[in-house]
């Protein structure tokens, strides 16, 4: 799981785009996403400069019913 240390939010939601979720709306500072058929939607927050916490990443992941080797192909 080192993989998922310093990630950027911006890419992370351009993975979650690549595997089949779209980006509804950017609310203050957070993506919202949605997908067809799953009735999750996945807040990422995208504060310049910053990267994504661990669990938070972990917790979408989760949510998208994805594995993280899943995530890091499509971020990757």
């Amino acid at each position: 799981m080192s993989g998922l240390h310093n990630l950027k939010p911006e890419r992370a939601v351009k993975a979650f785009i690549k595997a089949g979720w779209e980006l509804r709306k950017t609310k203050g500072s957070h993506a919202k996403l949605t997908k067809k058929n799953n009735p999750n939607i996945l807040s990422i927050p995208l504060h310049k400069g910053k990267a994504i916490k661990k669990g938070l990443l972990l917790d979408q992941i989760k949510k998208a019913g994805m594995t993280i080797g899943e995530f890091l192909e499509y971020y990757g």
